[in-house]
Formats: structure tokens, sequence, C-alpha cells
């Protein structure tokens, strides 16, 4: 679906449903969550070739970055939904007696999701797996970019789901110009900083709230006392998954002088272990997504090479222009003003950059825009809380990198540029979810204290108000 005329007319249908009530029943949620994990598995080979065609995902990486996630994500739903739905009682206060309070929770209406390109089945499933939860009839937007995956995810939805309850409308930026003319409930959007402001300025005009699931140069810390075998092996692994396309990549590191040398060693000897010597002839090494995204990283690389800085290469063959792969390279003789510090990489090019103390360093990455993701390798405790309690960022590992977003148990979202809202388990419930607070007053006792003439009560009211 594409077309304006469709599209309102879907909206119509889908308002019609919001205002039935027909999702509000929990029944009516687990039923269709259901439906999606059933769609999901018959999908699934399907959903993997797909991930392959767009972005050279082996199936491995294709099941446990995307498919197996989301899995996770609907049987948690599934299983905590008559908990996360129940209405709460909470205290009314002394001002409001004789009475009693409630947190109803209902779904926020019709949800408009963007998902991204980068992980498109996890990006477009996960939220709407949160927004079945809650209840909300849901239009999705798939990217036009990893085109497979987006064909194939209409197909499996219109398969699964009737129209007015779940839809997907396909297109370029002209398409989502037109979904955000229109009036929804609640907008999530996943994508760069850069559209989220367009998005967010267009959701202001119907007083739409929004969920930025943003991105932005998400730093790695060694320290002097890390393990320099470990750090470096999980670091290339979190930079090297999907190539290096993924927002909460490590994006550079700022290590500690005194163990700059050797970590750069075991970075480019971690790289060879995880995918050889030629990575590009790897068929568990992914590709860049197109001509576009593989010609910006190169021109990184031909900008850093004139600005002095010494590149280290994994491969003898750095790129290859037909299979629009690159070969992992880490950066040496980086500084904040470098060509590959100006924007997020979103590729397997990884800068490195040395520090003296950890106080300057905190100060560096908090003077900049709040990163989607922080990671830091310590074997000092005292270093590790300074870091958490001194720089603002979206979520992060100690001694890791990227897997805190694999628990449903930790909300995944960013802060100021890297974004707004969190999702993943009851937070992507509760994104969903407008909580409605009712006071319930007794009819059987009317207290005076809150009627005019208010004189005589005064000293009672204080008393009782303190």
């Amino acid at each position: 679906m594409s077309d304006i005329n469709q599209l309102q007319a879907l909206m119509q249908e889908q308002k019609k449903v919001v205002r039935e009530g027909r999702l509000f029943p929990v029944a009516a949620r687990r039923e269709r969550l259901s439906a999606l994990l059933q769609g999901i598995k018959k999908w699934e080979t399907p959903l993997l070739e797909a991930l392959q065609a767009d972005l050279g995902k082996s199936f491995f990486e294709g099941y446990t970055t995307e498919i197996g996630i989301v899995y996770q994500e609907i049987r948690e739903a599934i299983r905590h939904l008559p908990s996360w739905s129940r209405v709460r009682r909470v205290r009314s206060g002394m001002a409001s007696f004789p009475s009693k309070g409630y947190r109803i929770p209902e779904p926020m209406g019709m949800a408009l999701i963007f998902s991204p390109w980068n992980y498109p089945v996890q990006l477009s499933l996960a939220p709407l797996t949160a927004a079945l939860a809650a209840g909300c009839t849901c239009v999705l937007k798939p990217s036009r970019y990893s085109k497979e995956v987006s064909r194939v995810l209409e197909a499996m939805l219109e398969e699964t789901f009737p129209p007015e309850e779940v839809a997907v409308f396909q297109g370029g930026s002209q398409e989502n110009q037109m979904l955000l003319a229109e009036k929804w409930d609640t907008i999530f959007f996943t994508g760069s900083p850069t559209v989220g402001r367009v998005v967010m300025e267009a959701a202001s005009r119907h007083l739409t709230p929004v969920t930025l699931e943003l991105g932005g140069k998400s730093p790695v810390i060694v320290d002097e006392t890390a393990n320099l075998d470990l750090a470096a092996r999980r670091i290339m692994w979190g930079k090297l998954l999907n190539s290096g396309q993924t927002c909460v990549a490590p994006d550079y590191i700022l290590v500690h002088r005194s163990c700059r040398e050797k970590l750069v060693e075991k970075l480019v000897a971690a790289s060879k272990t995880l995918y050889g010597q030629n990575p590009l002839e790897n068929g568990d090494y992914g590709k860049i997504i197109n001509q576009k995204h593989y010609d910006r990283l190169c021109g990184l690389l031909e900008s850093s090479e004139k600005e002095g800085c010494q590149l280290h290469r994994v491969s003898r063959e750095p790129f290859c222009d037909d299979s629009l792969k690159i070969a992992p390279v880490i950066l040496t003789g980086v500084n904040w003003e470098s060509a590959v510090m100006q924007e997020e990489l979103f590729g397997p090019l990884l800068p490195v950059m040395e520090y003296e103390s950890l106080p300057q360093v905190i100060e560096e990455i908090a003077s900049r825009p709040s990163p989607l993701a922080l990671y830091l390798f310590t074997s000092n405790r005292d270093h590790a809380r300074r870091v958490l309690q001194s720089v603002p960022f979206g979520g992060g590992c100690v001694n890791d990198t990227v897997l805190h977003l694999t628990s449903s148990n930790l909300p995944f979202g960013g802060i100021g540029e890297s974004g707004m809202g969190q999702y993943h388990g009851k937070a992507g419930f509760d994104v969903f979810t407008h909580y409605k607070s009712v006071l319930a007053s007794s009819v059987h006792m009317d207290l005076p204290f809150r009627y005019a003439p208010y004189g005589k009560y005064e000293k009672i009211i204080r008393r009782l108000m303190k």
C-alpha cells in the first residue's frame, strides 16, 4: 500500500477498531501476539533469505540478532500481559479522603511505526509486538533501502492480520511525508537524528506523542586496567556485527595512552580471528546496504588518509565494489576534528584515540551530544562508577558491547540527541499505553473541609496535609 486514498480509508477503519475497543481485552491481545509468533515462524526462512539479500547477513546472524530477539519479546509479552494490563490501585492521599485511586492502562490508539534498514526485521517487529501488547492498531512503514525484507514483511503481515489491525505502507520520502501529514495517536520512529527531527516537527502539528530511537557516536573507553585480549575480541565482535551498521555499534575507542599500541595490535588480530585474512570472501561477513553508503564510507577512508591518519587494515583486499563489502579498518592518528569523528560511521571503520586521565575522557564525552550507547572496559570498580555516574548515555555495557539490548528487562532507548522514550519488555508496553488516572470518591461520607467558608478548617487541613 502506498496511496493516500487507501491510507485515509485504512485509518478510518483502524479508528473504528480503536473506538469499538476490539483490541482492548487481554485475550484479544494475546491472540494477536500468538498470531504474530506463528506468522514469523512460518515466514522465518523467507525473512532470513531477505536479510541475506539486503545486508549479506548469514542465517546465524539474521536469526540471533533479529528473529530470535523478536521471538523473545513476543513470548515475554504473552507471558506477562495479564499482569501488565491489570488495573492498579494506588494511594489517594488525605486531601481526597475518603476515596480510592486507580491507574487504568489503555491503548494509545492508532500507532505509526517507522523502521530502519539496518535491522529491518527486529526493528519492525519488536515495536509492533509492543504496540499489539498494548492493544493498538498499527501502520508499519519499513525502509525502502531494505527492499527484500520490506516485501516479505508486507506479505507476512497481510497474511497474518486484517489491515484494520495491522497494515504495511511502502515507499520512500514522499510516502513518509504523506504519513506524517496525518493525525496519529502515537508515532514510533527508529532512524537517524536528522530524520528524527523531521518526524518530531511533523508530530508537533497534531500534538502527537513520539518515541524516537536514534543513534550517535557511541564511545568505547579502555582503561589501563582492562583485559586487552577480551576487550579487543568483544569490541570487534560488536563493531563488525552487520558490517558495523548497528546503531549501538562501538563507533570509536578512547584508550589509555599506556596500552594504545597493544590494543590496536589485538584489535587487528581479533578481526582476523573472527572473519579470516580476507573477510570479503567470508560468508558470515555482511555487506554495506547500498552504493550510496558504500561510497560514503570509502570517501571517509580517503579523507582520513589525506589527513594523515594511519589505516590498519586486516585484509590486503580493502573493499569490493561488486559485493559492496568493506574490510575492517582500525584508524589511529585520529583527533576530534578528523573526518571520521564528525558523523556516526555506520560501517566497519573504527577510530582509536588515546587519553591520559579518566577525568579528561569523561569531560570529552560529556561535552558532546549524548550517545545511544557507551562501553567501558576496566577492572577498576571506581573507574566504572565514575564513568556511569558522570556521562549521560542511553544504555551500555561494562566489559562488553551491544549485548545490553538483548535483555527484555533492560529498556532500550536514547537520551538527548540519541532519542527519547524506551522499549523492550514492559517498557515497550508502557510506551504504547496511556495510564488513565481515576479517583473514585465515597458517596457515604462528605467531609466539610474542602467547602467554603474555609477559615475554621485551616488548622485541621494544615495538620492533615503535612
